[in-house]
Formats: structure tokens, sequence, C-alpha cells
């Protein structure tokens, strides 16, 4: 098992903020910010799965080919090989907590399917 997070680390990207709250061999818990129309990429992931609970704001969240949304205190699960994205459509910050639980946790486990920041290839 193999897991290249460590707490406290961060990211800014396009869309919005991550940061790990904290990890084990075989998970990690981030803390993602969705800036106010910002949406990721619809990616999947091999070795991992995620659970995420929707801490403030709505979340539309495409799982396959179905769009869910969410609210505050509502959550999903994502399993592994499973294309995905979660967007924020509204004019207010989304906030939420991703649990990956797999067995190679790392940002080289995103394939990118669709991206408005031009992040495919």
């Amino acid at each position: 098992m193999a897991n290249n997070y460590a707490r406290g680390q961060h990211d800014t990207r396009p869309w919005g903020t991550w940061e790990v709250v904290d990890c084990g061999n075989d998970f990690c818990v981030k803390h993602i910010k969705v800036n106010p129309n910002g949406i990721l990429s619809l990616q999947l992931h091999y070795h991992r799965a995620e659970h995420w609970i929707i801490v403030s704001g709505t979340a539309t969240v495409t799982l396959n080919e179905q769009k869910i949304e969410k609210k505050a205190g509502e959550s999903i699960f994502i399993p592994a090989e499973t294309k995905h994205r979660i967007q924020n459509n509204t004019a207010h910050s989304l906030d939420f907590v991703e649990i990956q639980i797999g067995d190679y946790l790392d940002e080289n486990d995103i394939v990118r399917f669709e991206d408005r920041y031009g992040r495919i290839g």
C-alpha cells in the first residue's frame, strides 16, 4: 500500500483548494473547497474509492451518466473505476470532506476525461 499524501499538504487548483486533514497507509481525508461556478474534471481512479460529505453549499455530482444534487449534511460514495466529478453551480463556496480509501493514494491516480481548465493529456 502506498499513500503519497501528508497531513497539512495542500494545493490550489483552478476550481478551488484542497488540504489533507489526516492520512494513513490506506486512507486520506481532505477538506476541499470549490469556488462559485467551479467544476472539477470528469475523472476516475483505478486504486481508490472516495466518500464525499457535503459540509456547506450545494453540489452537483456526476456519477457515470447520472447527475445528483447533494446539500450540506448529505454524502455520496464513489467506487473505484467510476467516472465522477463535483461542481458548484452557485454563487457561494462549496465545502466538502473527501475520504479516500485504497491501496495507492496519489494525485497520479487521476484519469481525466473532460476538464474545463485544459488539464487533459
